[in-house]
């Protein structure tokens, strides 16, 4: 048995719980993983909260897309995307199912060696944030030399989107709140603000022009202040779809109907992020830890959308 995360109901935070559930025995394939952080991403709260649907046959339900832990159940010769997974290796998982939980199974193809120079908290929060970030960027061409735009850029994809960016030689412009603005010239960033006059704060920065536009947070803003920048609009990228974003010809990814979901590209990215964490060319900044006891509360602080990096439980 091992305690995890459920929601009872559709609803807001309240109908968070711990339960004790069952946990394994490992398949073909598979790994059992003592979890020593699980990231919350958005996604997680939108689920329960009725959004997507109320189908009460997916109740009580699991969440957590991505954890890091230690593997202390695996067959033998079993391998992941990295190589060989032993008992013993601290790992990442992502993409998993119910990873609010002390203990989990997760399919071998999941799991990737955790980079050295993240802790377990750091690590569980670098994959789904990160995979969209390299996403993003892989469909906008950014590259060396070239100047970007990120809007919301002080946010969890944002703060992954500006560091990969960097990464690659581009010069990065981020649009956030003024409290984020500290954390991103920390980054190398230059940011400016939101709202009226958007537009003319970053021409200031680049006369020469922006070259690629990466939109995380939505909005008419967002957009409008992308298409009056960036020429071609096939380098302008959004992760919020609606009509809007559709109608105007930029490319929209993500899950939703209609969008990119860029499969082959997320998957592949999981070890490439891990090489620059380990290269120290990216790390991931913790907004906020919290027992699994309180994931209620670790939601609430997520659902403000106000925080500057990422919110984990810790079993």
């Amino acid at each position: 048995m091992t305690r995890a995360v459920v929601a009872t109901a559709f609803g807001g935070p309240e109908v968070l719980s711990v339960i004790e559930t069952p946990v394994g025995p490992t398949g073909l394939d598979e790994v059992m993983i003592s979890v020593r952080a699980a990231a919350t991403n958005p996604l997680d709260y939108k689920l329960y909260s009725g959004n997507m649907g109320r189908d009460a046959a997916r109740l009580p339900m699991r969440l957590g897309f991505e954890v890091a832990g230690v593997v202390t159940e695996v067959g033998d010769g079993v391998e992941g995307p990295g190589g060989f997974v032993r008992v013993g290796d601290e790992v990442v998982a992502y993409r998993v199912a119910g990873g609010y939980a002390a203990e989990l199974v997760a399919p071998a193809r999941s799991v990737i060696p955790k980079p050295s120079t993240l802790s377990f908290e750091q690590a569980s929060g670098m994959m789904l944030t990160g995979v969209t970030a390299v996403h993003a960027l892989t469909v906008v061409r950014a590259g060396a030399g070239e100047t970007v735009l990120i809007y919301g850029a002080a946010g969890g994809v944002g703060l992954m989107v500006i560091q990969v960016a960097m990464a690659a030689g581009a010069r990065v412009i981020g649009a956030a709140s003024p409290g984020g603005h500290e954390l991103l010239r920390e980054f190398g960033v230059e940011p400016v603000v939101y709202g009226a006059g958007l537009e003319e704060r970053v021409r200031a920065l680049a006369p020469g022009g922006i070259d690629a536009a990466v939109d995380t947070a939505g909005g008419d803003e967002a957009l409008d202040t992308s298409l009056a920048l960036v020429a071609d609009r096939d380098r302008i990228v959004t992760l919020i779809a609606s009509k809007r974003a559709f109608d105007s010809g930029v490319k929209v990814i993500g899950g939703a109907p209609g969008a990119d979901p860029g499969t082959e590209i997320r998957s592949a990215a999981r070890l490439e992020l891990a090489r620059l964490a380990e290269d120290e060319k990216l790390r991931v900044v913790v907004a906020g830890a919290y027992p699994l006891a309180e994931a209620a509360d670790a939601h609430r602080a997520l659902a403000t959308g106000h925080a500057h990096g990422k919110i984990v439980l810790v079993p």
